[in-house]
């Protein structure tokens, strides 16, 4: 490639006017391509401007995420030097494609995602790991289908560092045991879900594996006879033992040896873990930086104690458990520079707790205190005058916390990058105060009654970097909220404005401006007809996911320029929508397109519907009303499933309301308190 390098783009015919691109080298040309990466159709169309553009863009490319595996021949003869392989959106890649990509790239390929592909066996697997000896990094998440047979082999692969086999669940010991015998380089291991691996696969693994750093063994049968061999290994550093209920304290009190790389360490759902088994685990591991108990036992003085020893301990997750006071006193004595406390739906957590808690961690920088409803001003007011620092407050359905409380974080939390306030008191005084908070970019504010247009508007005019604003059922706010945040938010990725009444299409005129919005969620609009979608369309080509469920107004006249412009969307959900078979077609041009969701269209026809499930070749997931299923030709879906697609049939009742009673029960809340 160094030759290359210095070869510079040739006229296309010695008659041609000169062209000012001609100057460039190859070295140059492979720069501004750096900086398309990003967006595929500029890559394209820059490949498209000459063909010594075209030339050096084949042969620039690293990295390919193939939208379907019928485009992998054509692909194979353009670009000779892909290393990084993404066959996540191809749900169909059998045997016979493995032995090309094996043969085409033997030479370069480094890494392969094959987690949501199906069809392939041991076969194809060991053509590609035979081949393609520099392969590093593999990912066979879903995989449900391999046996032992493939893990044998995965064996082939002599310098893999980094496999995932999660969900996994027909791989037992002896398979895993071939991985360890084969795969002496591995660095990181995930085996969660691998129901049939137990002590003896993970034992193989410690013992022949000696390089491993990260290991997530979640919800696999073992016990402690395997965890002797896993604490052994002096590189470790994650070790992921969530659901693991064959542990517990009379077992790991037997345990002789500690880890003293070990810097993160994740026993959620073990309830059969206390204090007394934690402390055998982790003892004599010098770097921990960050452990994670959520949903187990009750935090009391004594586990706390287990973690006094831990000077470099960063971040404390508790999320689910019960706390007590003598826990918390705990808590607040370690000397360690805690940065992260999550005590999300934490029983127990009161007033005094939290505030005595924090006054003695002021670096904290991220805290999540959601669904602790005993948590009033007092708490508020104590942590944003001892963590000034904070980047990160959830604090979701905490109801006894009153509006005046977030007049006080924006004022005192200046560095404040994410909130989350979802159902709780906010009004617009409060929101006036977090716009002071100009690194804001995710800001949270689904079912606050209590906001309107003008607090909205000001975060819109003062936080140009939000990204990600979610205002479900915020329902006074209107068109004139959403202009603010559409004028003056350009970085916007996300916004949900479903179930509000007041919007119409001048919100979606307004957010056409921001270019870079990939998630749109509208659904329970009533105000908003097709000519508001048809302006995302066209201002909003990132977009990949649109839910436009129960917009009534919305037609096939909004089909249409998604089809044209929308080429990137992925997802869409049309139920109850007023789009007929012409406009479902129309979507089944898009290349992209991977998930529909299409209840209760009174305008499908199966002919339609048949029609558009052909047409949608990308397809791999489908929720379709149970009805249609005896009047849908069997050989189509025969011929979807075959390709990879998988149909889930509802047999759903027209709702006449616009958002059921369930979104209560999401939130935890009983009817009588609903505003």
């Amino acid at each position: 490639m160094k030759t290359q390098s210095k070869r510079r783009p040739q006229p296309l015919s010695p008659d041609s006017s000169p062209n000012p691109f001609d100057i460039l080298t190859e070295e140059i040309v492979c720069k501004i391509l750096d900086h398309l990466h990003n967006d595929p159709f500029a890559t394209k169309a820059f490949s498209l401007t000459s063909k010594a553009f075209y030339f050096i863009e084949s042969r620039h490319r690293r990295i390919l995420k193939p939208l379907r595996p019928e485009l992998l021949p054509r692909i194979f003869h353009r670009y000779p030097f892909v290393s990084h392989l993404d066959l996540s959106m191809c749900p169909r890649v059998d045997d016979n494609r493995l032995n090309v990509i094996s043969s085409t790239w033997k030479a370069t390929l480094q890494s392969i995602n094959l987690s949501r592909s199906r069809f392939f066996t041991n076969a194809g697997l060991s053509s590609l790991f035979v081949n393609c000896s520099g392969l590093v990094e593999v990912d066979l998440c879903n995989a449900t289908q391999l046996t032992d047979l493939a893990a044998s082999a995965i064996a082939e692969a002599k310098n893999l560092e980094r496999l995932s086999l999660a969900r996994c669940k027909s791989i037992t010991d002896m398979g895993i045991g071939c991985i360890a015998v084969g795969c002496r380089k591995l660095t990181s291991l995930c085996l969660k879900w691998c129901l049939r691996v137990g002590d003896l696969g993970v034992e193989l693994i410690a013992l022949k594996c000696k390089q491993i750093r990260s290991l997530d063994l979640s919800y696999l049968p073992i016990t402690e006879k395997s965890l002797n061999s896993v604490l052994q290994l002096q590189h470790l550093e994650d070790l992921v033992l969530e659901g693991c209920h064959g542990i517990d304290d009379d077992g790991l009190s037997t345990l002789d040896q500690s880890c003293k790389s070990l810097k993160m360490l994740n026993l959620s759902n073990c309830q059969n873990v206390t204090h007394t088994g934690l402390s055998y685990l982790i003892n004599g591991t010098e770097q921990l930086q960050q452990i994670i108990l959520a949903y187990g036992s009750s935090v009391t003085s004594d586990l706390v104690k287990c973690l006094n020893a831990y000077s470099k301990l960063q971040s404390i997750k508790l999320d689910g458990c019960t706390v007590t006071w003598s826990g918390i006193k705990a808590m607040a004595s370690l000397n360690a520079p805690v940065k992260e406390l999550s005590l999300s739906k934490c029983l127990g957590l009161t007033d005094d707790g939290l505030s005595f808690l924090v006054q003695s961690h002021k670096d904290l920088r991220k805290l999540d205190i959601t669904c602790c409803r005993k948590i009033t001003y007092t708490s508020i007011d104590i942590i944003t005058n001892s963590c000034t620092s904070l980047t990160s407050l959830r604090m979701e359905s905490c109801s006894l916390i009153p509006k005046e409380a977030f007049v006080l974080i924006g004022a005192r939390c200046s560095f404040l990058e994410e909130l989350d306030a979802t159902d709780n008191e906010i009004d617009d005084e409060g929101l006036k105060s977090i716009s002071r908070c100009s690194k804001l970019s995710i800001l949270k504010l689904g079912i606050c009654s209590n906001i309107s247009d003008e607090g909205l508007a000001k975060v819109g005019s003062s936080c140009s970097m939000l990204k990600e604003v979610d205002l479900y059922r915020s329902v006074a706010i209107s068109d004139e909220g959403i202009a603010a945040i559409g004028e003056g938010c350009p970085a916007l990725e996300m916004i949900n404005i479903a179930y509000n009444d007041k919007i119409t299409d001048n919100s979606l005129i307004s957010l056409s401006k921001c270019r870079l919005l990939k998630a749109l969620e509208i659904r329970g609009c009533l105000g908003v007809s097709s000519i508001g979608l048809s302006a995302i369309a066209v201002g909003c080509k990132q977009l990949t996911v649109l839910d436009i469920k129960k917009c009534f107004n919305i037609n096939d006249n909004g089909m249409l320029p998604l089809a044209q412009f929308s080429q990137n969307l992925k997802q869409i959900n049309l139920s109850y929508c007023s789009v007929t078979d012409v406009g479902l077609v129309a979507l089944a041009s898009i290349s992209r397109l991977q998930n529909m969701t299409i209840l209760h269209l009174a305008g499908l026809t199966p002919n339609g519907l048949a029609a558009a499930l052909l047409a949608c070749r990308a397809l791999t997931k489908v929720k379709l009303h149970a009805s249609f299923r005896p009047l849908l030709p069997q050989s189509i879906l025969g011929y979807m499933e075959a390709h990879g697609c998988v149909f889930h049939w509802r047999d759903k009742a027209f709702q006449k309301e616009m958002d059921p009673k369930g979104w209560k029960l999401h939130f935890g809340r009983s009817s009588s308190e609903v505003p």
